[in-house]
């Protein structure tokens, strides 16, 4: 496919909606466990927050057809073994230890899988400098 002067100038990824079936429940979970900076509530029951400056939507989905698990949000930390320890102890519920993903010129990338308290599977990754 051909780029034209007609294709808009997507730059980055400026919002993501992440299904919660209790807005409540999951705006504390990504505030005080993933530690995400609240932005602000909106009617009906939406929670947003910034990752990075990235925008966080959850939602209670209205309609059967958006009730459906979000898409793997990978969240990056310095130190996955530390944040992992901290939020395993925190109760988030783990598929996996960190694990190296693969070996790059430069780091290795490391990865773990969680459930959010809505149930969406997450991951947490961090690219360690040899």
């Amino acid at each position: 496919m051909a780029v034209t002067a007609t294709v808009p100038g997507i730059s980055r990824l400026g919002q993501v909606r992440v299904r919660a079936h209790d807005v409540e429940r999951a705006a504390t979970f990504y505030q005080n466990v993933l530690g995400l900076k609240f932005l602000f509530k909106a009617p009906p029951g939406l929670a947003f927050f910034d990752c990075g400056g990235v925008r966080i939507m959850i939602d209670k989905p209205e309609k059967a057809e958006f009730d459906r698990a979000s898409s793997i949000l990978y969240f990056a930390v310095p130190d996955i073994h530390a944040a992992h320890a901290e939020m395993k102890q925190a109760g988030v519920r783990f598929e996996d230890d960190p694990h190296m993903i693969a070996r790059m010129p430069d780091h290795d990338l490391w990865m773990t899988f969680f459930h959010d308290s809505e149930d969406n599977m997450m991951a947490l990754m961090s690219e360690v400098k040899r």
